[in-house]
């Protein structure tokens, strides 16, 4: 070996150089994020040995992301990361900052959140007109009010005051570290959370299935129903066996209901429900309360050539044909009676499986007497409603 090798080559530091400039102590810096000791705690802030000649001071100002005591978050040995804010400090003590040092990580970590899946979890730690404050380990986040989950029709200044100290899953809108401006949605989240909830029910959900869920929306043509992170759709003519104009009349926003899956439209990723069907149909109550000769109410709904329709129970008409409804003869219904009206009628034919019912009402004077059977396929006193169509799309 020459000796210019073993000394190195002009310019360059020797190996016994290196290995000092490894053990001697690095200068702090302003801005430097280092890890350091705690050496001591109280009331006025904690007392930092970051390895360097001298120790540094957290004030107990820069300290106030740890709440509600500040000094409670750590003990001597713990160790602690810190921001340097001034190197040589008062009595050669560097100052020292845990806030910043938070808020250092917490820039990172919305940075590379919204790198990636754009997710975060934090804190709601206030709120005002325009929305939600967000503590985000020592930053602050804002969710404006438009991307807040409130309930319907409920007071945002209310749910927000007591959804404080909550934990939420928020998604990332805006990360500007220059402009100091972080902007999320909880509504971006939950929507996207339930996205991921109902590809996996989509794939799993068979018709015919029963599900326990609860209504989230109403709207004229029927009700959303949440089946387990996926909303599903029960038409109006699927709520109920009896008939149904306003869907609000018969659910509510919240409302817990049994559902049946009647259709998985996994393309469109489209679910139809219904209430009815796993409700006793109306025909299937009218076997068991229904029998011929009995007396029973109607009212007159609608007018056949052949005969006058007459509804007796929800779900459930019958036809009271023009030879039962005088002894005279009825040219047409109208000559008898009216629509709208209500009147006591005899059941003389019931067939529950195919849906018809035959009444008389010239016979109701009659009703002590014994009642003429008459054969269950004689058109003139039966009503066809026909079979269930199914959840219109």
């Amino acid at each position: 070996m020459t000796e210019q090798t073993a000394a190195g080559s002009p310019g360059e530091p020797t190996m016994a150089e290196l290995l000092q400039e490894e053990t001697l102590p690095q200068e702090l810096r302003r801005g430097d994020i280092v890890q350091g000791q705690v050496m001591g705690v109280d009331q006025d802030g904690i007392l930092v040995s970051v390895g360097y000649k001298s120790e540094g001071v957290v004030p107990a100002r820069e300290m106030r992301t740890l709440t509600p005591d500040p000094a409670a978050h750590y003990s001597v040995g713990d160790s602690i990361h810190v921001y340097v804010m001034d190197s040589s400090g008062t009595e050669g003590q560097a100052r020292l900052s845990v806030d910043r040092a938070r808020a250092y990580g917490a820039w990172t970590q919305l940075e590379e959140a919204e790198r990636g899946d754009g997710f975060i979890t934090g804190k709601i730690s206030g709120h005002n007109k325009g929305g939600a404050v967000v503590d985000l380990d020592g930053l602050q986040g804002f969710v404006p009010l438009s991307q807040v989950v409130i309930s319907p029709g409920g007071d945002p200044a209310a749910e927000l005051t007591a959804r404080v100290g909550e934990e939420v899953r928020l998604k990332i809108v805006e990360v500007n570290r220059k402009r100091n401006r972080v902007v999320l949605s909880e509504r971006g989240a939950l929507k996207e959370q339930r996205e991921g909830l109902k590809d996996q029910l989509l794939d799993t959900l068979q018709e015919g299935d029963v599900r326990h869920g609860r209504v989230s929306g109403i709207s004229n043509f029927g009700a959303f129903v949440d089946i387990g992170g996926a909303d599903g759709l029960v038409h109006v003519s699927e709520v109920s066996w009896s008939p149904v104009s306003n869907v609000a009349d018969a659910l509510s926003v919240g409302q817990e209901v049994d559902v049946q899956v009647l259709r998985v439209d996994r393309e469109n990723r489209r679910i139809a429900l219904s209430i009815r069907r796993l409700a006793p149909t109306p025909w299937e109550a009218a076997a068991r309360s229904l029998s011929v000769g009995q007396l029973v109410t109607g009212t007159i709904t609608n007018f056949a050539d052949f005969g006058a329709f007459a509804r007796v129970e929800d779900g459930i008409e019958g036809l009271i044909h023009v030879s039962e409804l005088s002894d005279a003869h009825v040219r047409h219904p109208r000559e008898v009676v009216n629509i709208g009206d209500t009147m006591t009628l005899q059941v003389v034919s019931i067939d529950p499986e195919r849906h018809r019912l035959g009444l008389s009402l010239r016979r109701v004077e009659e009703a002590e007497t014994p009642t003429e059977h008459r054969d269950p396929e004689e058109p003139r006193s039966f009503i066809d409603f026909g079979q269930d169509s199914g959840l219109a799309e």
